[in-house]
């Protein structure tokens, strides 16, 4: 008989006084080391008995031994189910010791605290101003189930299979296409990879550009630290580099930097744009020194007022500018889908590369943002999106420049999801964001972005998640509580 759990459980002969004894210390240790987890439900005592050899009663008294001690619980409607919170002095005593993120068994750079990350359950404040996120509810769903659906359908007419690791056809020719209409970005589908989202763009980046302990890596700071992380963990030197309402300061880039990495179109998370004049010296950087570019264009779909400077993408003519470009904004977090347009050089390499890392993004996905892009779906969402978001912009600055004038300056920019304000001096902004959380306001402190202990202190407040009525009501909260 196939037995009730998939553990290893021994019992005794049947000529054993032990088989009680047995069974009630074996599912206690898999309780403990949560083999069996908290709110499992447990099979009936007729079938343990019966695929382990044991009478019933010696079943229905191990589990009675367990409720005893806190381990089981019962449930009305019958069943018994592992307890959700287990005794805790008998836990600590059995349960296996957990071993400090500083093992050594672990790569050096994993085991930095700055790698680390909180991957426990993190409940978002009822007023959230947080970066990077959209408005999900505005996505047209019905359209992208559509799409979705005939996808299957088509896929299920044809065996599938891995198609090449730069990405399917059909989405390399519509992003082609896309960025060549949205951003001036003139390449081919074959210039172009499909990435599992901007992060994975970095990461790919990051391993064919990047040799270990010797490539100078200049960022933006402040900078969008998972960029940061990607490179400084494939053994790149970071090289923090400043900029102001210009962008980057171009004269202050290393002059042994390989790779640059910068958001000229809405500088995160300052907002600035990079100004022409910069564009042309960060390029002849570049071309005079054989560096690479590596050009996020964050933001750029959603952009207010004036049309946008040409991508340095566009404006390149010696092939060292790698740009990344990503849906999770203009489309939803969840699709994780990016891309990256390399020059001819790179193209085999970062199609290795990704080979290594996955083989392929999800084909179904691919093909179904393929017919999203082609039939016109994306362009109307971020023409209806750009009028949403910019109204909740005039709203977030209207509010700040009227009630917090007095120690909040906003940064000018003219793109994107979020805004910055650098605060003044006598504030103490991380008691102030503290405070703004238990009141149920999500703000972000400029600090978090910034390399060193140099640079302004201010707030981020991304606006792309909340309504107009929910940014009016967050600011109100904030305007109750004390700065410093």
């Amino acid at each position: 008989m196939e037995p009730a759990f998939g553990l290893p459980i021994s019992i005794p002969p049947r000529n054993s006084r032990d088989r009680l004894r047995a069974l009630h210390r074996q599912l206690r240790a898999a309780i403990l080391e949560g083999r069996l987890r908290p709110g499992l439900r447990l099979p009936p005592t007729r079938a343990l008995a019966a695929s382990h050899g044991v009478s019933r009663n010696t079943a229905m008294a191990a589990y009675d031994l367990l409720l005893s001690e806190g381990y089981l619980s019962t449930r009305r409607g019958g069943g018994t189910y592992v307890a959700d919170v287990l005794p805790k002095l008998t836990e600590r005593k059995i349960a296996p010791e957990r071993r400090s993120v500083n093992d050594r068994r672990l790569n050096e750079f994993w085991r930095q605290p700055a790698a680390a990350t909180d991957a426990g359950p993190r409940i978002p404040p009822r007023f959230d101003f947080r970066l990077g996120v959209p408005d999900v509810a505005q996505f047209p769903m019905d359209v992208w189930r559509r799409l979705s659906a005939r996808t299957l359908r088509a896929f299920s007419r044809m065996p599938t299979a891995f198609e090449a690791p730069q990405g399917q056809p059909a989405l390399r020719e519509a992003i082609a296409r896309h960025v060549s209409f949205a951003r001036a970005v003139a390449c081919r589908p074959e210039d172009i990879t499909v990435t599992a989202g901007a992060q994975q763009a970095f990461d790919l980046l990051a391993r064919i550009l990047v040799t270990s302990n010797r490539t100078v890596v200049a960022v933006e700071n402040p900078g969008y630290p998972p960029l940061h992380g990607a490179f400084a963990a494939a053994g790149a030197r970071i090289v923090a580099t400043p900029v102001d309402e210009e962008g980057l300061i171009v004269e202050r880039l290393p002059a042994n930097a390989g790779v640059v990495c910068v958001t000229p179109s809405h500088q995160f998370p300052l907002g600035a744009v990079m100004s022409a004049r910069r564009r042309a010296a960060l390029l002849e950087f570049a071309h005079a020194r054989g560096a690479v570019v590596i050009e996020d264009d964050y933001d750029a779909e959603f952009r207010f007022g004036e049309r946008p400077l040409d991508a340095l993408q566009t404006l390149d003519r010696s092939d060292s500018v790698f740009y990344v470009g990503t849906f999770s904004k203009s489309l939803f977090p969840g699709i994780r889908l990016g891309f990256v347009v390399a020059p001819p050089w790179a193209q085999r390499a970062l199609g290795a590369a990704k080979q290594s890392a996955d083989r392929s993004c999800a084909v179904l996905a691919q093909e179904a943002l393929a017919a999203f892009i082609n039939e016109g779906h994306l362009a109307r969402h971020v023409r209806r999106m750009r009028q949403v978001y910019g109204a909740r912009r005039q709203v977030l600055l209207t509010g700040l420049r009227n009630d917090f004038s007095q120690w909040l300056a906003p940064v000018p920019s003219a793109a994107g999801l979020h805004l910055a304000a650098i605060a003044a001096a006598s504030v103490d902004v991380e008691a102030f964001v503290e405070r703004a959380r238990q009141r149920e306001v999500g703000v972000y402190s400029l600090r978090r972005y910034q390399t060193g202990k140099s640079g302004e202190a201010g707030l981020v407040f991304g606006y792309g998640a909340l309504d107009e009525r929910a940014i009016t009501e967050g600011l109100a909260r904030l305007r109750r509580i004390p700065r410093n």
